[in-house]
């Protein structure tokens, strides 16, 4: 059955209102009819079993809710990556795989040692076409919320939004490093009972961080963690940090 992911907003007296893009998508792409069923998710963990009843030219698109119940699927967890920009299309994959695996926000920024970098005059575009992509992934493999692309930001300021985390994850493959699964269980334990944890996890490019990277992030009370014995790429990185998570929170 369809998809769609919708503000709380456009939910009225029964009655969901589809506009825009996905409005289009209903009406021209998959060509559907008065009568056909939908899900629609207003991103607050909800989903709605609806009816398409009326179809107002391509921008506008009504549908009768028949059913609403909580969702199962989202992870009992926050999670936000910050990604150092990696080369060539890898970070399109990056968000595709953090999305299927659970992630809440992503946020690419810039490091000493990325290669690739950000072009002002082309970063709205890129952003969006980056948010298309989480929003296939997430339909795809059926959150109940739209994780949120945001757009790239300097190291210093991925550092400032990340340590607010309850958990602020720093992966870092230098020495002084804990084992996740430690700090995980750790941290977890220190929480109170029932409280929705927060995590922020920060993955360097491909040639990782520099010392002096590592340094500032240490200071900042981050958590210095490795992976294991084998090194990631950094494609890997995100999507292993957030499995081991779902492993110790919800499998």
């Amino acid at each position: 059955m369809p998809r769609f992911f919708i503000r709380k907003e456009q939910i009225s007296d029964g009655i969901v209102h589809i506009v825009g893009d996905d409005a289009h998508h209903i009406a021209r792409s998959l060509r559907m009819a008065v009568g056909e069923h939908i899900t629609v998710c207003d991103m607050q963990r909800s989903e709605y079993d609806c009816v398409l009843t009326e179809f107002i030219d391509d921008t506008k698109v009504l549908a009768r809710i028949l059913s609403e119940r909580s969702m199962d699927t989202e992870p009992p967890f926050i999670a936000h990556l910050y990604q150092a920009l990696p080369k060539g299309d890898k970070l399109d994959t990056i968000i595709q795989k953090a999305v299927e695996c659970g992630v809440t926000t992503i946020t690419p920024f810039e490091s000493e040692r990325c290669i690739v970098r950000c072009k002002p005059d082309q970063e709205e575009k890129k952003t969006q076409r980056r948010s298309r992509i989480a929003a296939e992934a997430a339909k795809q493999s059926g959150r109940g919320c739209l994780p949120e692309v945001n757009p790239t930001i300097s190291y210093a300021a991925a550092l400032e939004q990340a340590k607010g985390a309850d958990i602020p994850l720093f992966c870092y493959e230098g020495d002084a490093t804990v084992p996740l699964r430690s700090v995980l269980r750790e941290k977890l334990a220190s929480l109170p009972a029932g409280q929705l944890p927060t995590v922020s996890i920060m993955i360097g490019s491909e040639g990782g961080f520099s010392v002096d990277e590592a340094s500032a992030a240490a200071q900042e009370g981050f958590l210095m963690v490795g992976l294991g014995k084998r090194i990631l790429r950094t494609e890997t990185a995100s999507g292993f940090v957030l499995s081991c998570l779902v492993y110790e929170l919800e499998l």
